[in-house]
This record gives C-alpha cells, structure tokens and sequence, in this order.
C-alpha cells in the first residue's frame, strides 16, 4: 500500500538545512497498522508530512527517496496528480482537533468537503451514518453544530469522520490521543482498531508511547535522529529488541517494568537537526557505543524473525 525508499527531508532555517529525515525506509502492508515511534523530533511526524507532500520550498524538500502510494511515485508526482491522490487515498487524523477543525464553520460543512465523489442527494444521509458509527448520538442533529459544542474525544471522532469520509485506502493518525484523558484515549484507540479491521485499512499511526502502538498495531518502526533504526512485526520488536534505543524505550515505559521498580530514564537529550553529530544518532547517549559508532552510520542487519535494526553494538538477545 505504501513503500517509503530512502527518503531523505530537509527543512530551511534561516539561510541553514535542517534533516529531519535520513535515509527512511519503511513499508506499510495493507491492512496492517504500523506504529511510528520515538522521542518528539526524532522524524515521525515528518515522513508523514513526507507522504501527504506538504513540505514545500520555502519551508522545506523532499531531497532524496521514493514514496509509493498504491504504485504512484508522489515525490514525482504533479501538483494536480498530488490532490487527487490526497483527495481519493490517503485520509488524515490530526494530533488536535481543536486547532484542525475550523471554529466558523459546521460539522456538516467541513465533513462535506471530503465527499465529492457522494452524490448531493445522499451527502446528508452518509453522514449522518458515519458519524453514527463512530459513537456520536444524534448525528444528523449534530451536523448543524460547531466544533466548540463537542467535547474533545466527540471533536476527535469528528476529524477521524473527515478522514474517512473520502473512503481513503491509507489513515495517517499523529498522536491522535495525546490531548485526550486516559479513558477516551482508549476509546479512541479502540475505535481506530476497528476502523482498521472493518474497512481493511492500512494505518501509519505516529506516537511517543511504544504502549499506544502495542494496543493498534501490528508493525512497528522505531525512529531516532531523522532514522529508522529498527523496524518489523511489532511483537517480535517488544519481545527481542536489538537496538539499544528500542531498548530504553521500552526500560522508559511500564512495559517492562515490575512492582515497585523504578523507570528507567534515557540520559541525555534527542539531537537538534542543525547539530546532528556524525555516525549514528543516538551514539552520544548510548550506553553500547564505540569508536566507530561516533564515525560512521552503520548499515541495516535483518533478522530471521522478519525484523531489521542498524546498530554496530546490537542488544544482546
């Protein structure tokens, strides 16, 4: 469904070249969930901003690398090649829907923009099913209202309306929960989930929270410093990793962590993009690390399991 090669994004500061992603490559199966996971600025929201061709000169570029949506190049692909394949394939859940849903305007007008490809007749009627089937009660009702009559986890299964409402092939979900309490959190995630199962989707859903993905998916792709350091199945991930910053991520959630024993923090601080040191990117923080690893970016090793990882010094298994 999707198949990102070596992609490589810049951002431009101030006359400076940020790289926010080096050398990605990932591979979403359709159907499947793949969680995108790291510290904030490692690179996650950045290749799906990546797939949806919304970094642009004067903000940005897209320097190197292929992004295969459904077998379309869209980094060669025309503006006009572009929107269609944003307006029939991919549908987008944003972090915040506060900031994402337009204060002025209805629910039903901002639903409708995504449904062109409805007949007139029966936009009203599709949507009252949809967001029916989402969990909102009174949906045609609702339709008149503004996004400030919702709650934020009813304003979150809006904007997740607006993503499906163009009946796309890919969701991208950023952080979809992070302004939600714990309990509609797991609503929200549970109804993602189903969503997936439901209409086949192939989902690119971008967290912190190696927890989240471990509800939702079935992939996992652990970013770090504009890098893909290890990816696969995402239980085999969890059960074995080897990289030492999969490693901490699991040591710095609840995941492994008994009764009465202390987290375990990752020292140090992520890399800025304008002062990303040479060789691998967690180098400075890493507790495996050697000369060479200061150096030089080692090379991507594949397991048996169906996992990958690019470490010098791996985790022991």
């Amino acid at each position: 469904m999707l198949e990102i090669s070596n992609l490589t994004t810049h951002y431009f500061q101030g006359g400076q070249v940020a790289t926010a992603v080096r050398g990605a490559s990932l591979t979403l199966k359709k159907g499947l969930a793949t969680a995108i996971v790291g510290e904030s600025g490692s690179g996650k929201s950045t290749v799906a901003m990546s797939v949806m061709r919304m970094i642009r000169p004067p903000i940005g570029d897209i320097a190197e690398g292929t992004i295969r949506v459904n077998g379309t190049d869209v980094t060669a692909a025309s503006p006009k090649q572009v929107r269609e394949i944003l307006r029939t394939s991919i549908g987008f859940v944003p972090q915040d829907p506060t900031t994402a849903l337009d204060p002025l305007y209805t629910i039903r007008s901002q639903i409708v923009e995504a449904m062109p490809h409805v007949e007139r007749d029966k936009r009203t009627e599709t949507m009252v099913e949809l967001l029916t089937s989402l969990g909102i009660a009174d949906a045609r009702d609702r339709l008149r209202e503004h996004p400030h009559q919702f709650s934020g986890g009813m304003r979150q299964r809006v904007a997740i309306a607006i993503a499906l409402a163009k009946e796309p092939d890919l969701l991208i979900a950023d952080e979809p929960t992070t302004a939600l309490d714990v309990t509609t959190q797991i609503g929200i995630l549970r109804l993602l989930d189903r969503l997936r199962r439901e209409r086949h989707l192939t989902t690119m859903f971008i967290t912190h929270d190696i927890r989240v993905a471990r509800l939702v998916c079935q992939d996992l792709a652990v970013m770090y410093g504009g890098v893909v350091v290890e990816s696969g199945p995402l239980s085999a991930v969890v059960d074995a990793p080897s990289h030492p910053y999969t490693r901490a991520l699991l040591d710095a959630s609840s995941l492994d962590v008994g009764p009465r024993q202390r987290l375990r923090a990752i020292s140090g601080s992520p890399p800025t993009l304008l002062a990303m040191p040479p060789g691998c990117p967690f180098a400075p923080r890493c507790p495996n690390a050697t000369d060479i690893c200061h150096r030089e970016m080692p090379a991507t090793t594949a397991k048996a399991d169906g996992t990958s990882f690019a470490c010098w010094n791996p985790v022991a298994s």
